[in-house]
């Protein structure tokens, strides 16, 4: 069984005296229904519906109370449920759209019943719903693939783990350790988060068995093109997710996707992509002020895949490739990195929230600057930039910080950790003075409690 920090924040749920009915939100694949039945090793009685292989169970919840689909639900499963020592798990509810608005009443009329609800395609019904909302009475949870932390942890690392856990800048990572770590690191790029490919790897040692786990990931999203056909036309959907992998960390630019499709319908297959979880567009935003959601610009976007290992895959990346490969952040222009960094800043944003990045470009001749990301910690906005090997040019960082008068930026590299203070002058736009902070690719996962100690 893969160890999934999510058990944790379940437990708590389980355990809260304000609970509410759960949903769970990601792309198929990545280990929601897992998950779930991992945890209810917690309960005493578990059922469980998945509506795309009953459909027919739906009618359970349509047009009958909750205390009436209750007992629709006892008779099924042919036993009474004990309120308390139950779980009531429904997965795949976006086959149904009655099962959503019903949870309120759950919450309402049995609250002590534990209920969690899980959607590859929810996002679509979320967006489309003709009910009222169950706004108050439900909450989420947003699942991810498998971070770098959990990749280790897996892996039996738990002593490096604890180890990159405790790191702080008064002692230096020393040489070895970085360099067991950066090999880690490398196969991760190659063998990604999704579950079953991490648990094909662990089990195999087997890069083929892993890259076939990859390839019926992507076919079993090729698969749910069919489900959009009333929305768009598939083919446009397939024709754009072929193109994602090569435009990752660069602005996207309708005519690199195909110049023989309409803007307008690109860009519906884009957000279609982007509501199955199987991509996220990160937005351009002018970084004047919290919160960064709020100057964002719609036209301008860099996209991610779900997952590095699926991205990688894409490339036709091989394990060799990136261990033979010293410089492995300027693989594919540096968009390998780029990808690795925004999949585990997802990972940092508290899990109840809905995962958004957001960059920063100046387009101006002869001064153009971009920031690979934006984040916001606390009250501050956190420039980050994904830089080559242990060096690189740090222009457009420099310029953020002198026109925003940020006082703290971030570089992401494969050098070990390092603080120095920055004062330099920029050309037209004023003085930059920031602590820069450089930190090693795998301790992107650890930034929240680096800046926070800082």
């Amino acid at each position: 069984m893969l160890y999934r920090t999510a058990l944790k924040y379940l437990l708590n749920w389980k355990n809260s005296s304000k609970r509410k009915p759960l949903i769970i939100r990601g792309a198929r694949q990545v280990g929601k229904t897992q998950l779930v039945k991992n945890f209810s090793s917690e309960f005493r009685q578990y059922i469980e519906i998945n509506f795309d292989e009953t459909p027919e169970k739906g009618d359970f919840f349509k047009n009958n109370t909750v205390q009436e689909t209750i007992k629709l639900i006892e008779v099924d499963c042919g036993f009474k449920i004990v309120k308390g020592e139950a779980l009531l798990f429904l997965d795949e509810i976006q086959a149904v759209s009655e099962v959503l608005p019903m949870l309120r009443y759950f919450y309402e009329k049995i609250p002590d019943l534990h209920v969690i609800a899980a959607g590859s395609l929810l996002e679509f019904l979320l967006a489309d719903h003709e009910f009222s909302m169950p706004v108050g009475r439900i909450e989420y949870y947003f699942l991810g693939p498998l971070s770098f932390d959990e990749f280790l942890k897996n892996s039996n690392e738990t002593l490096l783990l604890e180890y990159l856990h405790s790191f702080n800048f008064s002692k230096p990572i020393p040489e070895s350790i970085h360099q067991k770590t950066i090999n880690y690191l490398k196969t991760f790029f190659i063998i990604g988060g999704m579950p079953e490919a991490v648990d094909t790897w662990l089990k195999t040692d087997d890069f083929i068995q892993t890259q076939k786990i990859h390839a019926s990931i992507l076919q079993t999203y090729d698969d749910d093109f069919g489900k959009y056909r009333k929305r768009m036309n598939p083919e446009f959907l397939r024709t754009t997710l072929k193109r994602m992998p090569s435009l990752v960390g660069a602005k996207v630019r309708y005519s690199n996707i195909d110049r023989h499709i309409a803007p307008s319908a690109l860009n519906a297959a884009i957000k279609a992509l982007a509501k199955a979880r199987i991509i996220t567009q990160i937005f351009h935003s002018s970084g004047n002020g919290i919160p960064l959601g709020a100057q964002i610009n719609y036209k301008k976007f860099k996209p991610l895949l779900v997952d590095i290992g699926i991205y990688s895959f894409s490339l036709s990346l091989k394990l060799t490739d990136i261990h033979r490969d010293e410089n492995i952040i300027m693989i594919n222009k540096g968009a390998l990195s780029e990808q690795f960094v925004g999949q585990e800043l997802l990972h940092t944003i508290p899990a109840f929230i809905k995962p958004e990045l957001f960059y920063w470009h100046r387009e101006k001749k002869g001064s153009a600057a971009e920031i690979d990301y934006l984040c916001q910690k606390g009250q501050t906005i956190v420039p980050i930039e994904v830089k080559a090997g242990r060096t690189g040019s740090l222009r457009s960082l420099h310029t953020f910080t002198a026109s925003k008068k940020s006082k703290i930026g971030v570089r992401f590299n494969l050098d070990t950790p390092s603080i120095v203070n920055v004062d330099t002058q920029i050309n037209n736009i004023g003085r930059a003075e920031y602590k820069l902070i450089s930190l090693p690719l795998y301790l992107t996962g650890q930034i929240s409690r680096i800046l926070k100690n800082i």
